[in-house]
């Protein structure tokens, strides 16, 4: 069934090439964010579909068939050597690994090339994040501090970038080029955060001779690219050799995602006017032999014609065609899986009141739907009243404060981090499930409401 809809919504059927079904909205957006805001809100729109999907059979006949299925045991064994986890564990260490080294190739991206390489313009979200993380974390725990959440205030600092984004795009016109990238520089820097947390107050107990191995794999990746090898094949092995090693360690394992991906050569072995002179000759080459009768290219010409693919590859860096070439398995196969693994949640509607006012819930709702919109918002505002910062170029404070109200949906990240944050209890998992779903679901309706109906007036 969920190929059968993938198909519907992404293939052209009469050309099956992947499309966006809002394609016509990403017209406004600069060039180089085209395809990334393509590929969120191609995410968004899965996400979306996969958690219903997920709170289904989690309230169906089929309930425990699901629960069961995702504790069944996957093991890989080696001689003597067995790694042993639950289906549930390799999509949350194995597969989200794909997500975490997608979110470095963006970090790394946006701060060479992207919106964070100039400080002018990276200035203002990079402030808006601070502070819609370090709010949001400061209401929770005024809420639990003391209590068995306490240690779930990681929980709603995070952003969701795919469903952010995908909220905007179905705004079209109504909002500036301007204010999108901002939503982006933001998401990226928030995800930065993510990661920071993730690694340094999540770990329980570090081995340290696993984590030195992890290290020196990374060291190695370095080397490869001091060295000029643009073959992904060498870092791709090097980078599941870290993978485990990290998983040994004690920090978590996709954490080696991003770091792998900080590894990965960013700069082309050709510059584009060497490109242009080089495949220029290969073609010249190329036509100085006859076309046969048969029309059957001749050996030189096929030689040449590979030689002209491989100056293509050259001219783009390994990171660009990786963080390409991954976008789609990663949004339609590792996020999915993500969200059906994680997202079902058994919820019983005459006793939702009460779990919503239960510290953890009310903690997460407070910080993802009041904490980002005041952090994200408040802080822009300080930053533009002192002269840090200015405004995004089309937008006002009023579709600012409709943006922040879309930074409160975690989703992805914020699940991630309370399966972390409350590791084996499987109560304050589900009390923070249900807190992340009832802010993400009113931050998502808030902010598209506002900037849809009220923002769009404002001057």
């Amino acid at each position: 069934i969920y190929l059968v809809i993938i198909k519907l919504l992404f293939f052209k059927e009469e050309s099956m090439k992947i499309y966006a079904p809002w394609e016509k909205a990403f017209n406004r957006v600069s060039t180089p964010f085209e395809h990334f805001i393509h590929a969120q809100t191609t995410t968004g729109l899965v996400l979306m579909f996969m958690t219903v999907v997920a709170l289904i059979l989690a309230n169906s006949p089929l309930a425990e068939s699901y629960s069961h299925a995702f504790h069944v045991k996957v093991d890989f064994n080696v001689g003597d050597w067995k790694l042993s986890n639950t289906i549930h564990h390799w999509i949350n260490d194995g597969l989200m690994a794909f997500f975490f080294f997608m979110i470095g190739l963006e970090i790394k991206r946006e701060i060479l090339v992207g919106e964070l390489s100039n400080i002018k313009v990276a200035i203002l979200p990079i402030l808006s994040a601070i502070g819609g993380m370090a709010l949001p974390a400061l209401i929770y725990m005024s809420v639990n501090a003391g209590g068995a959440g306490e240690n779930g205030w990681g929980i709603p600092m995070a952003t969701d970038i795919a469903f952010a984004i995908s909220a905007l795009v179905l705004l079209g016109k109504r909002v500036s080029p301007a204010l999108v990238t901002f939503l982006v520089a933001l998401a990226i820097v928030d995800d930065l955060g993510a990661v920071l947390v993730i690694a340094l107050f999540y770990t329980d107990q570090i081995h340290f001779m696993a984590l030195g191995l992890a290290g020196a794999s990374f060291g190695i990746m370095v080397l490869l690219n001091r060295f000029g090898i643009h073959a992904v094949l060498p870092y791709f092995v090097v980078g599941v050799f870290m993978w485990f090693f990290m998983l040994e360690s004690g920090v978590h394992a996709t954490i080696a995602g991003v770091i792998a991906a900080l590894a990965i050569p960013s700069r082309p072995k050709l510059t584009p006017t060497d490109f242009t002179q080089h495949t220029t000759n290969l073609l010249l080459e190329y036509d100085n032999y006859p076309v046969s009768t048969d029309y059957m290219m001749h050996e030189e010409q096929k030689a040449i014609l590979l030689h002209v693919k491989d100056t293509i590859d050259n001219v783009g860096s390994p990171a660009a065609r990786l963080e390409h070439d991954l976008h789609l398995p990663v949004s339609l196969i590792v996020i999915p899986l993500f969200a059906l693994a994680n997202a079902g949640i058994s919820i019983d509607f005459s006793s939702m009141g009460e779990m919503i006012l239960e510290p953890i819930s009310l903690g997460i709702i407070a910080g993802l739907l009041l904490g980002k919109i005041v952090g994200i918002a408040g802080v822009a505002w300080v930053a533009i009243k002192l002269g840090f910062a200015t405004l995004p170029q089309g937008a006002n404070m009023s579709q600012l404060f409709g943006v922040s109200a879309l930074g409160g949906i975690g989703f992805t990240m914020s699940i991630f981090v309370a399966d972390l944050a409350f590791i084996g209890n499987e109560e304050l998992i589900f009390q923070a499930k249900i807190g992340v779903l009832v802010a993400s679901l009113f931050a998502g309706l808030s902010g598209y409401l506002w900037l849809r109906f009220i923002a769009k007036s404002s001057s």
